[in-house]
């Protein structure tokens, strides 16, 4: 059995050296095909960060609005620091 190395990324092909100098060409062929099969498998599910997703429900009534521009560099948001500090900083990011 040969596997496409030019298909594999540079773990992979790591992972399949390492295993035909462990145990020898064909069965670290075979033992890294059946651990590629397992690898596709997996369904890789993207994760929601639960914090951005508070923000667009926050903004989602302003999409409608014209007048609301986040420009081409956006903004950055910050939770304030320090004794006493409350709410948030908000400054435009600008181009260097």
């Amino acid at each position: 059995m040969t596997i496409d190395t030019k298909a594999l990324n540079k773990g992979q092909l790591r992972k399949l050296n390492a295993l035909r100098k462990s145990v020898g060409d064909e069965l670290g062929e075979s033992v890294f095909a059946k651990w590629l099969d397992r690898q596709t498998s997996q369904k890789e599910e993207a994760k929601v960060d639960p914090i951005a997703e508070k923000i667009k429900v926050a903004l989602a009534k302003l999409e409608k609005d014209a007048s609301f521009r986040l420009g081409n560099q956006g903004y950055t948001i910050r939770r304030a620091r320090g004794k006493g500090a409350s709410g948030f900083f908000v400054t435009k990011n600008e181009k260097i």
